[in-house]
């Protein structure tokens, strides 16, 4: 692992992070549902970061899985 990379417990931190609040924003979507068109833009915005950051962080723990 690169010494100026986040280390896999900063991964973890980011992995669980992500997942915990893409699981709060289906938690809102069902209970509120959309209203109107700035829902959309809020779950698309959201989704990306929170998604984005589950799966960068989970495929770099995934590459360094041998390095530990």
């Amino acid at each position: 692992m690169s010494k100026f990379g986040p280390t896999r417990g900063e991964l973890w931190f980011r992995l669980g992070f992500s997942l915990v609040g893409l699981a709060l924003m289906g938690g809102a979507l069902a209970t509120r549902g959309f209203g109107g068109i700035a829902w959309v833009e809020v779950v698309l915005i959201a989704s990306a970061f929170f998604g984005g950051t589950a799966i960068w962080a989970a495929r770099r723990l995934w590459a360094t899985r041998e390095e530990t």
